[in-house]
């Protein structure tokens, strides 16, 4: 009795699977009207993309993560250390249960309240709490080394994949004429450089995910990851309903501009202002025609109105043009930093920071903040360091000369 029940189970699991099989891959999803998968079959000569050929990303993806930590690891740190790379030395938090458990369970920056209670625990002064978490957050924060390999990293595939997409696509003739995207749809065969151009970038970004818990975080850490994932979509999708010339038109426009993006953080890293400052503007020009013109009228206008002169809307349409749509948005909101960032490198004459570096500020800032507040409850405090990093000079006021010192509520000049 046993035995048949499990061979029932069995039995009713596959023919739900089967169906579930069967509904998932209806042709009407996929497929323009008039056209079912039995118009796709492969022969000989002739191959289509297949569902199934998606799962070679997952090992490719497994080999470029240790491809980069070989990398990283061999080539990007000694080239950090002979740039004159170097970390700064942080002090280290003494041992300590009772905050350590504090600080991985409830909050890397305790309130007042907390840290109160805290000092009550440990016998020690609030100011020495507080001095604990900031000792003890600067531990968790990513070194220059590690963003500089990491840099390095994402610089070199994205050189290698931008001039690979260009030389699979520069005698193909959708990469002239857009409209060619749509000529025979979807009976178009799948060529071999396409097909491991499309590998290449589908392992990246899976790779990407993989990697993101380990990487340094950013500002916008949650734009990244629907960036990620619109993206692992877009190119699975296209490749499982033959939007094969779509997808690399979109690939090679994202790819102008992340490989001079790279580099100008490695310049940064390193302290080179005016090749960092340089590349910034080529970056900047790259990425605002390719995002907002190029993309536009190369991808969505391609997408969303010239198919339509050929086809009926079908559910392949709409998706497709939903997740294009959501890297167009994503296009937006980094180009309102980017134009951002410009104003305040003509106002400043130098780009002071990256707007999506990470969420920490730095050590030195911390440790002025501390004296800053000494300062103020002694009742004095220094103004030297005022327009150091600002652009006041360049907006017109009068560029201070010497420090100004308060002294009980009045000013002086030293």
């Amino acid at each position: 009795m046993l035995v048949r029940h499990s061979q029932m189970d069995a039995c009713s699991r596959n023919r739900m699977l089967h169906s579930l099989n069967e509904w998932l891959w209806w042709h009407e999803y996929w497929l323009p009207p008039g056209i079912t998968w039995e118009d796709m079959k492969e022969s000989e000569d002739i191959h289509y993309p297949q569902p199934q050929d998606l799962l070679l990303s997952i090992p490719c993806a497994l080999l470029l993560v240790i491809v980069r930590y070989v990398f990283e690891r061999f080539i990007a740190l000694p080239l950090g250390r002979k740039l004159g790379l170097r970390d700064k030395v942080r002090l280290k938090a003494p041992p300590n249960p009772v905050l350590e458990t504090f600080y991985s369970t409830h909050s890397k920056e305790p309130k007042e309240g907390e840290l109160i209670s805290l000092s009550k625990q440990c016998n020690l002064a609030i100011r020495k709490v507080e001095r604990w978490f900031r000792y003890r957050r600067n531990q968790d924060r990513p070194t220059l080394s590690k963003k500089f390999c990491e840099a390095s990293w994402r610089f070199t595939f994205y050189f290698i994949s931008f001039f690979t997409g260009l030389a699979v696509l520069y005698d193909k003739p959708w990469f002239w004429d857009h409209r060619e995207c749509w000529v025979g749809y979807p009976q178009q065969p799948l060529l071999p450089s396409v097909f491991w151009y499309y590998m290449l970038e589908l392992s990246f970004y899976t790779s990407l995910v993989c990697t993101l818990p380990f990487d340094v975080k950013r500002k916008d850490l949650n734009v990244q990851i629907v960036h990620h994932a619109a993206t692992i979509f877009l190119i699975s999708f296209s490749y499982c309903a033959n939007y094969i010339r779509i997808g690399t038109l979109v690939m090679v426009i994202h790819d102008a501009a992340d490989c001079i993006l790279e580099p100008t953080k490695i310049f940064n890293y390193v302290k080179w202002r005016r090749i960092c400052d340089g590349l910034f503007l080529i970056f900047s020009a790259v990425f605002l025609i390719t995002r907002l013109l190029i993309f536009p009228y190369k991808v969505l206008h391609n997408t969303y109105y010239y198919s339509m002169q050929l086809y009926q809307p079908f559910f392949g349409y709409y998706f497709m043009n939903a997740l294009l749509m959501v890297l167009q948005l994503l296009h937006i909101f980094w180009s309102c930093l980017i134009i951002h960032m410009v104003y305040r490198f003509i106002l400043c004459g130098t780009m002071e920071r990256d707007l999506r570096s990470d969420t920490e500020e730095s050590d030195q800032g911390e440790e002025e903040r501390e004296q800053m507040k000494e300062k103020e409850k002694n009742g004095t405090m220094h103004f030297s360091s005022i327009t150091n990093n600002s652009c006041i000079e360049n907006s017109g006021a009068p560029q201070l000369k010497s420090s100004v010192h308060l002294t009980n509520g009045h000013a002086k000049d030293r």
